[in-house]
């Protein structure tokens, strides 16, 4: 296997485990479950099953700090993914496009100029200065 399928099955793997920890657990489970199940001989349900335990198994290691046992819930499914894609090397797009659907993009902040000035009375308070605080969505007014 290549290094950049090397590379894409490692982002896998660990994009799964983390979203194992998420609340869209239950769609990323069908989700990489139905990738799995196409590929290989097991119903996309037994997939589910199996990543459900896997879930379980890696919640129990990390509240015991079993950093040991949470890679190999990792390294099990990094296996599965490569297996996957060796056996449909066509695969690789799709599990592309799975992983740029479960990983949220992080848009770079914008930059821009934000000025204050103070005159006259003394002023003895904490003041924040920022682009926007809270939410962006305002309900369309600004």
């Amino acid at each position: 296997m290549d290094a950049e399928l090397t590379a894409l099955v490692t982002a896998g793997a660990t994009t799964l485990v983390q979203q194992m920890a998420t609340d869209a657990w239950s769609r990323t489970r069908d989700r990489v479950a139905a990738f799995l199940a196409r590929r290989g001989s097991a119903d996309p349900s037994a997939v589910a099953a199996e990543l459900d335990a896997a879930r379980a198994e890696l919640a129990t290691a990390r509240q015991d700090g079993d950093e040991e046992t949470a890679a190999d819930v990792q390294g099990e499914w990094r296996q599965r993914m490569r297996r996957a894609l060796v056996a449909d090397p066509d695969a690789a797009a799709e599990l592309r496009a799975l992983l740029d659907e479960l990983t949220p993009r992080v848009t770079a902040p914008q930059i821009g100029s934000v000025s204050n000035s103070f005159s006259g009375v003394a002023h003895n308070s904490t003041v924040i200065q920022a682009g926007s605080i809270g939410s962006t969505d305002c309900g369309g007014r600004r």
